[in-house]
């Protein structure tokens, strides 16, 4: 949605607005055609969706991406006074605030149902590293 936004800013733009904003660069690759990057010109890559099949793990990350996508609108809004753009990033920025409290909510589904309960949020049925004990032939790591 961002992307479309800055297309839509950007898509009546005249050769000299283009020169003069420092919009040149990206228009000679990209004309005014979305292309995911970040601020810095950074392209998008898959790297930025982190999973690593542990349900506890994969939801910190998804938590943590919600405020980072939040702080980002955050910044925006600091920056922009264009009430059609300022109304679509507070749309937005709502949105990922939803998005953290549900993924709250599910945080707190799977660490009431581990079977063992500690400090480190970690759930010895999902660790099938074989690190001590045993428990249906596989061996687990035990929390201290």
């Amino acid at each position: 949605m961002v992307g479309a936004i800055v297309y839509q800013l950007t898509r009546n733009l005249t050769i000299d607005e283009i020169e003069k904003s420092g919009y040149d660069k990206y228009f000679v690759d990209h004309t005014t055609g979305i292309y995911p990057s970040s601020a810095a010109g950074d392209p998008f890559t898959a790297a930025y969706l982190q999973s690593k099949g542990d349900p506890i793990t994969d939801i910190h990350e998804n938590l943590a991406a919600e405020q980072k996508a939040r702080t980002t609108y955050d910044n925006i809004l600091r920056f922009c006074e264009d009430p059609d753009v300022t109304d679509a990033i507070r749309f937005l920025r709502a949105r990922e605030v939803v998005h953290y409290q549900r993924f709250g909510e599910g945080l707190r589904i799977i660490t009431d149902k581990l079977d063992d309960k500690n400090f480190y949020d970690f759930n010895p049925a999902f660790d099938k590293c074989g690190c001590e004990g045993e428990k249906s032939g596989k061996k687990e790591l035990k929390a201290e």
